[in-house]
C-alpha cells in the first residue's frame, strides 16, 4: 500500500533496524495487535508485520498510526502457501532471531506485549512484489540455527 511507503516516488518502504513480527494468521481486528504495537512504539523502532493477511480494521489502524507517526509500520503478506508458508515463516524467524506467533503452539497474538518474540534485521526493503531482509552476516547463533535447520 502506498500509505506505508517511505519513498513514495519509488513506492518502497525501507526501514533501518526494524522489529519483525511473524504471524501465521490473518489479522482483521486491531485489538490483538495493540499490546505489541504499543511495545514497539515505545522503542521508537519501525515494525515489519509479516502475516497471512492484514485487512479491515487492523489495516486501517496500521495506516493511520503510520500516517500520524505513532509508529513506523509496514504490513507484508507471508510468502508461500500451506506447509510451505509455515516453513518459510520458520526460516525467517531463524534468520531474524524471532519466533512465529502461532496459536498452534499456544502463543496468542494479544499476549505478545513486549519485543522478546520479535525478530530484528539491519534493514528491510519492501516493494509491491518483494520483501528483502538484510542481516548482519556475523551472527554465529543464527548460523548454528540455519545449519541445524538444514540438517532436518
Amino acid at each position: 500500500s502506498q500509505y506505508f511507503a517511505t519513498n513514495r516516488e519509488k513506492m518502497i518502504t525501507e526501514f533501518e533496524n526494524p522489529y519483525i513480527l511473524l504471524l501465521d494468521q490473518k489479522v482483521s481486528t486491531v485489538q490483538p495487535l495493540v499490546p505489541v504495537l504499543e511495545a514497539v512504539a515505545h522503542t521508537g523502532k519501525p515494525l515489519v508485520l509479516i502475516a497471512d493477511d492484514v485487512d479491515g480494521e487492523a489495516l486501517t489502524a496500521l495506516i493511520l498510526n503510520n500516517l500520524k507517526g505513532s509508529i513506523k509500520v509496514v504490513a507484508v503478506k507471508a510468502p508461500g502457501f500451506g506447509d510451505r508458508k509455515k516453513e518459510m515463516l520458520e526460516d525467517i524467524a531463524i534468520l531474524t532471531n524471532g519466533e512465529v506467533i502461532t496459536e498452534q503452539l499456544g502463543i496468542k497474538l494479544e499476549k505478545v506485549n513486549d519485543t522478546s518474540k520479535l525478530g530484528t534485521a539491519n534493514r528491510v526493503i519492501v516493494t509491491k512484489d518483494h520483501t528483502t531482509i538484510v542481516h548482519d552476516k556475523n551472527n554465529s547463533d543464527i548460523e548454528k540455527k540455519v545449519n541445524s535447520r538444514c540438517e532436518q
